[in-house]
């Protein structure tokens, strides 16, 4: 039978919506409706989102936040520190005995964690007292009694930690039983104690120690009776402790000082620090304004000497242990650390005496108001200096860089280059002091080194001299502020800048003749055709050996990495050597590397710069003198330079006040090192901090470092100045939020058009 044939029949009703399977076109239509949902939840999502670098509620705390330029601290020891990274945390959790008025200049010394300033009484070589005017020469001995503040408690810590019977919960810990703990705060029991005279006597004692760095044991044990002989029995004794143990281990015996007296420093009572000083050396007040000369308790010397403390990161290096307004809470190497309220610092009052203008400026509106103010301080290590600078500029930095005083440059350049910044900066109220300071940046040589350090014979070391000379006249440190305004300054001609006592910076005397000639009355830069001349008298003519052709390369080593905003400056060191046909080889590292670099000698040319510890030109010159050499003494002396007659005038200078005769060996100490040229002078750059406007009694000075307790905040101005500035942009969401509508609306329109064409032309069986 055959089959029959289709016949027409009625249209069956059309299935309601998605009852049937989807066509290409209905499948088209829900992706559409899926990519369009899914940009508008995330419009939204990021409409509830901010730029805020910083935890949520931060803001609203009293906490002060600050970006930390390179890395973390190198070491927070007192004894090791000296590096202005350190200072940030170390100046604010320990107390020397004295410090700095924070208002008054000239710098003034005041009382710390002493009680007074300690006038030093002066002996003869019989002991016999001598008259306050004596003549430096008659005094064998200068003999300081210190009164220390009684009443003064160290921050809680572990290490002070007793149980119910008095023992020590935490001197005797068995292999193991640190367990997870990598913090002080880790310790579930706590403890503290008072500050006594024999914590300071204990903290001088540390300086002899072999086992960490000690950056001015060279200096100190020429002065503290005693100690450089206590040096070689702390050697000694530390070689017996250590005889037979693993060298490389991190783990070493307790090296337990108070069991070794000093001569040069005793405790005659418990709130009576007594320091014997070698001679007259009047800069000994301004070493102990220094946090070399903070207490050290034993207790916490030997709670961080048990085994697995080192390995753990528990240290003095990371957690000190001081009596200062802060203590440390948060170590995150290389990403964060917090300063928190110390609960056991007594509290200061606030000054009440200023400079003229102090006053208008509000810097005594918290006259004789209980310091600190802030709770906690957040420093985020923040390598890159733009985005560093927007995080400021949108008021997530309260200041920009807490221990630095070259900051503000940067935004007082870019208000002089541009009416807009100008208006935005001076709307937003950015505090930007600009002044004079004891600071110094230098290009320098390490005298260590055959090609460009003194030489083995008297022929090599009178060529080499007149290499270091072409170089230093080939350096256009006036060209360098005019290239980089944000680090300005004024040209050096010696290691002493303007505002200490036997600088003669910016009057003709003073000028460098290497370098520098007077002309008409006027001091003018020595052309470079001096420079190759004296280039080719050392054995170089073109930056060639005279003998074999070769090129001359030297190694430029730089204490940072080379950074998009750090390599125009490092390419224009090469530039300057490049103009007399010299090669550099650039070797940028991190300041840790570059520390251990110097300190094995392993470099020839150097950038540094310099914050003075104390307003004395014995500060400065003392990076020149011969027993404070880097590498073979780990002082601060980055060149090795030593001359004879130059440390001999160093240490006449030392015994003499402030006066005639002063200048006068000051005067003949610059002449050799102008000649000798160690240094390439460098400049002495202008400073500026940069702040908020709620950021109160806001003054920075480089010798300042301890300004933390008189900051002030005010949290509610800084956050409505951060949502004012940091409002969010809805445009974008509305536009995107129009985009999908359009995209729906066009593809149900499509759809109902290709539906409708399907419905007309169907055939149903």
């Amino acid at each position: 039978m055959a089959e029959s044939a289709p016949r027409a029949g009625p249209r069956p009703a059309r299935p309601p919506w998605g009852s049937r399977r989807p066509g290409t076109a209905r499948r088209f239509l829900e992706s559409l409706l899926r990519h369009a949902c899914a940009v508008l939840l995330l419009g939204f999502g990021l409409a509830g989102c901010n730029n805020n670098p910083l935890p949520d509620g931060l803001a609203a705390t009293n906490t002060l936040v600050s970006a930390v330029i390179e890395s973390s601290p190198r070491h927070l020891d007192p004894t090791a520190s000296y590096w202005s990274n350190d200072t940030p945390y170390t100046y604010q959790i320990y107390e020397p005995p004295y410090g700095y008025h924070y208002l008054l200049r000239p710098f003034r010394l005041q009382p710390k964690s002493a009680a007074a300033i300690a006038k030093p009484r002066y002996v003869d070589a019989g002991g016999r007292p001598l008259a306050d005017d004596a003549p430096g020469e008659q005094v064998a001995e200068s003999i300081y009694d210190i009164p220390i503040k009684p009443g003064i408690l160290y921050q809680p810590h572990p290490a002070f930690a007793r149980d119910e019977q008095g023992r020590w919960r935490y001197h005797a810990m068995r292999p193991g039983e640190l367990g997870k703990r990598r913090t002080p705060l880790d310790f579930e029991h706590q403890g503290t104690r008072e500050l006594v005279a024999d914590d300071f006597v204990y903290a001088l004692k540390r300086h002899a120690t072999p086992r960490i760095t000690t950056p001015v044991f060279g200096i100190f044990s020429q002065y503290v009776v005693g100690l450089k002989d206590y040096g070689a029995l702390i050697r000694a004794e530390d070689a017996r402790l250590r005889a037979g143990l693993d060298p490389a281990s991190q783990d070493k015996p307790f090296l337990d000082f108070r069991r070794w007296p000093l001569a040069g420093a005793s405790a005659p009572e418990p709130h009576l620090l007594r320091i014997r000083i070698k001679g007259k050396y009047p800069q000994w007040n301004y070493w102990m304004a220094t946090t070399f000369l903070s207490p050290v308790p034993w207790e916490a010397d030997a709670f961080y000497a048990q085994p697995g403390m080192a390995a753990a990161g528990l240290s003095l290096d990371t957690w000190p242990v001081g009596t200062g307004p802060y203590r440390m809470t948060e170590y995150r190497k290389d990403r964060r650390h917090v300063l928190e309220r110390n609960p056991n610092w007594r509290g200061e009052p606030y000054p009440c005496e200023g400079m003229p203008g102090d006053r208008e400026a509000g810097l005594l509106d918290d006259c004789g108001k209980t310091m600190p103010f802030v709770d906690r301080y957040v420093s985020t290590i923040d390598r890159e200096a733009v985005p560093m600078r927007e995080k400021f500029r949108q008021g997530y930095y309260d200041i920009l860089v807490f221990e630095r005083t070259d900051t503000g440059m940067d935004y007082l350049v870019a208000m002089q280059d541009s009416d807009e910044v100008r208006k935005e900066y001076e709307a937003k109220g950015f505090r930007l002091p600009k002044f004079a300071d004891v600071h110094s940046w230098i290009v320098g040589f390490n005298m260590l080194d055959p090609v460009v350090g003194w030489g083995d014979t008297p022929e090599q070391r009178e060529r080499n001299r007149k290499l270091r000379q072409a170089i230093s006249i080939a350096f256009d440190w006036e060209e360098y502020s005019k290239i980089f305004p944000k680090k300005a300054g004024e040209p050096a001609m010696s290691p002493l800048p303007g505002g200490i006592f036997g600088s003669r910076h910016g009057t003709p005397e003073g000028h460098n003749p290497v370098t520098h000639q007077v002309v008409g009355g006027k001091v003018v830069k020595r052309r470079l055709d001096d420079a190759k001349r004296l280039l080719a008298e050392a054995g170089w003519p073109d930056g060639r050996d005279a003998k074999t052709g070769k090129p001359l390369v030297i190694n430029y080593d730089f204490y940072a990495p080379a950074t998009p905003e750090r390599k125009p400056e490092i390419d224009w060191v090469v530039r300057q050597f490049a103009k007399i046909g010299i090669q550099l080889e650039v070797r940028a590292t991190d300041n840790n590397q570059f520390q251990d670099k110097v300190r094995k000698g392993t470099y020839q040319v150097f950038w540094l710069g310099w914050l003075a510890d104390y307003p004395d030109a014995e500060n400065f010159l003392f990076l020149l003198y011969g027993p404070n050499g880097k590498t073979r003494f780990d002082g601060e002396n980055t060149a090795n330079y030593a001359n004879p007659e130059y440390d001999r005038l160093f240490q006449r200078m030392q015994l003499l006040d402030d006066g005639p005769e002063k200048q006068q060996v000051i005067d003949q100490m610059v002449a050799i090192v102008q000649r000798d040229a160690p240094w390439s002078f460098g400049y002495f750059p202008f400073s500026s901090g940069a702040a908020q406007a709620w950021v109160h009694n806001y003054k920075p000075a480089v010798l300042i470092r301890d300004h933390g307790k008189y900051l002030r905040l005010d949290v509610a101005q800084r956050l409505a100045s951060q949502a004012a500035w940091n409002r969010p942009v809805w445009w974008p969401l509305a536009a995107i939020a129009a985009a999908a509508a359009l995209l729906l609306a066009l593809g149900w329109r499509s759809l109902r058009r290709r539906e409708r064409s399907n419905a007309r032309g169907e055939v149903v069986a």
